[in-house]
């Protein structure tokens, strides 16, 4: 029922986005990041049409007024959370670009246990439910077993503040390295084979859990930047804090942790 409500979510606040996509208004967030007015009219859909089923579930998602992070704590005996990005790739689409994504997770007791990210310009629908099948438009889909080398696709995030370290100029000279703009994308591309991984280095929750169980499901890994555990979190204290994501298929990521190490 949650994965669901996720998906109808999911597909409402996508067609606004696609209304909205020319004729969005832009502001800039803490100096460092775009919103537009898509962005809070997209959340607000989602949260509205979860707490038609859930009233008293929690949520933790991108936008509020103040320009910090929107979060209710569960009424409910429950304790489940929504976590909610509502345009991933903000920045691609406040300049008309379609590379964006709605991403929608499900977590308890601090781990993501469903998640579901939408893209909307080729009517993508990734889902998966902890324990089961990972898919795409209700197909099954299943991290690769390639290899990183010159034909490989590598996920790399824009934000190096002092310059692209040592490892990532490998990687860059070593695979076909991309960067599409929105971590959840990237993270659902791993998912279905696309790409061999991606590395993440600013990602904050809502960019990161709904991708996380869906490459669980997948068969990829999921570990920080020293190959340990991520989850679980303690959303009670969750304040909007960044996260170093490595998501690869099961060749790829002793050799990506190795890199990053070194």
């Amino acid at each position: 029922m949650m994965l669901e409500t996720a998906i109808v979510a999911a597909r409402l606040a996508g067609q606004r986005a696609m209304e909205e996509i020319n004729y969005t208004k832009i502001s800039v967030k803490g100096g460092t990041e775009l919103v537009t007015r898509a962005d809070r009219q997209c959340q607000g859909i989602i949260i509205d049409r979860i707490k038609e089923t859930y009233p008293d579930h929690g949520f933790i998602a991108e936008e509020s007024d103040e320009g910090k992070i929107f979060k209710q704590v569960p009424r409910g005996r429950d304790g489940l959370w929504w976590i909610i990005d509502p345009i991933d790739g903000t920045n691609n689409f406040a300049h008309q670009m379609l590379f964006f994504t709605v991403s929608i997770a499900v977590m308890c007791e601090g781990e993501p246990i469903v998640g579901v990210i939408f893209e909307p310009a080729t009517d993508s629908m990734f889902t998966a439910v902890k324990g089961t099948d990972a898919q795409l438009n209700g197909r099954r889909i299943e991290a690769s077993e390639e290899a990183m080398d010159k034909f490989a696709s590598i996920g790399l995030e824009s934000h190096f503040e002092n310059g692209a370290p040592g490892w990532a100029c490998e990687i860059m000279t070593r695979t076909r390295f991309r960067n599409l703009g929105t971590t959840a994308l990237q993270l659902a591309y791993v998912a279905k084979g696309s790409m061999v991984a991606t590395i993440a280095n600013t990602p904050k929750l809502w960019d990161i859990a709904a991708g996380v169980v869906i490459n669980q499901a997948a068969g990829s890994v999921v570990t920080d930047w020293q190959g340990g555990k991520i989850f679980p979190v303690d959303l009670d204290s969750y304040d909007g804090h960044k996260y170093q994501v490595i998501v690869a298929n099961k060749k790829v990521h002793p050799e990506v942790v190795e890199l990053l190490r070194d």
